[in-house]
């Protein structure tokens, strides 16, 4: 009989793309997955999505409200069970593969009760997310979330998970040095498949020499200190424009900023774009962005933009957070500058201004090593070699 994974994702699917990648990697290899979530708008309750048995409920907004204080007060976690008690009661399965660190509870209590490998998927370092979330800096929610209960329970989670998943190595090292072994926790990166991904660096004549951002609006994503720089760099560059794409609660306070240092003539703000039209825009920039705010969670981070500009054979230029900056560093993809020193980026913008060879060789540097390291096909081997041991 084919092992029979239930999946367990907080938010809808699709479109989560690591999820649908994981899960139909899983199938390929002949793994029966199914996907428990929630449900966004219309869809149906049951689907069989391209061979991924997906079950849908609704998820109250009162009960979605107090997962923030799903550590104190048992309620979402019951809602879960609730959920995950109904498939069961259809189905059984080998294993529950927990998609995110809060539901961990909820795996471990099914674990226990039918028998089943347990795997935590951590996306992200959640309770160092948790420190700077909007919705945790309230009187209430920092009442109702507490830092240090979450790093207890991320410990209490990973030790008594059968298997781990992180998104990158810098994120491994830390799991271990919470005392569990490192036979027991798996990389997967945020890598793309490249086949998906036509679009490569387009030579462009007289176009304005273009940075661009692609990505969440929100203050951790460092364009703070990305304006006042293009104010600098103006005074070089005379044509420099900045993109933005993307939309988020931070927008309004970056376009104030691009008026105050006068530059909003040189800062466009164009909103989210769908995959195929964000690629053909970044195919023409000269630069690509990584700005983020350097701290814990971006310290551990993937995010999959690096592998998409990489791809794209666009130089690249990013903050000083560990991990990405280790792999632009190994790849001699692009270069780095610490996250809130304005001249130093706007330096670092002029050096590849001025050396368009150099920039050549960028370009052909992380292409190169897409194909070679940074795909899927790579990255997923040692997901699905820990999925065969188990």
């Amino acid at each position: 009989m084919n092992t029979k994974i239930l999946m367990v994702l907080e938010g809808p699917f699709p479109p989560d793309d690591r999820v649908f990648k994981e899960a139909q990697l899983l199938v390929n290899q002949g793994f029966q997955v199914t996907i428990a979530c929630t449900l966004k708008g219309d869809e149906p309750l049951f689907e069989n999505y391209k061979g991924i048995t997906v079950y849908r409920k609704h998820l109250p907004k009162l009960i979605y409200k107090s997962s923030v204080a799903a550590l104190k007060f048992p309620v979402y976690f019951n809602w879960w069970k609730r959920f995950l008690q109904e498939l069961f009661a259809r189905d059984s399965f080998d294993c529950i593969h927990i998609h995110d660190l809060p539901l961990a509870k909820v795996g471990l209590y099914f674990k226990q009760k039918h028998t089943l490998k347990l795997v935590i998927d951590l996306h992200e370092n959640w309770p160092a997310y948790l420190t700077k979330a909007t919705h945790t800096q309230t009187i209430l929610g920092k009442l109702l979330s507490s830092e240090q209960q979450w790093r207890t329970y991320e410990k209490w989670a990973a030790v008594h998970a059968d298997k781990v998943v992180t998104v990158v190595d810098e994120m491994k090292n830390r799991i271990v040095r919470l005392g569990v072994s490192q036979e027991k926790v798996a990389v997967l990166q945020n890598t793309i498949v490249p086949e998906e991904y036509p679009n490569q660096k387009e030579e462009q004549m007289n176009q304005p020499f273009t940075l661009i951002f692609a990505g969440g609006i929100n203050i951790e994503r460092g364009l703070q200190y990305i304006i006042p720089a293009i104010k600098i760099l103006k005074q070089h560059i005379p044509d420099i424009k900045l993109i933005i794409i993307g939309k988020g609660s931070y927008l309004p306070t970056l376009k104030q900023l691009a008026s105050d240092f006068e530059v909003s003539n040189h800062v466009d703000f164009i909103g989210w774009k769908p995959l195929k039209e964000l690629m053909e825009i970044t195919a023409k920039a000269d630069i690509a962005l990584i700005p983020h705010l350097k701290w814990e969670q971006t310290d551990c981070s993937s995010p999959n933009k690096l592998f998409q500009y990489m791809h794209a054979g666009v130089p690249l230029l990013v903050s000083n957070c560990d991990s990405v900056a280790r792999i632009v560093n190994e790849t001699n993809c692009g270069e780095s500058y610490a996250f809130d020193q304005v001249d130093e980026f706007a330096e670092k913008v002029l050096k590849l201004y001025r050396n368009p060879d150099y920039r050549k060789q960028l370009s052909e540097n992380g292409k190169k090593w897409i194909f070679e390291k940074y795909n899927w096909n790579e990255s997923s081997k040692e997901f699905l070699e820990m999925y065969t041991k188990i």
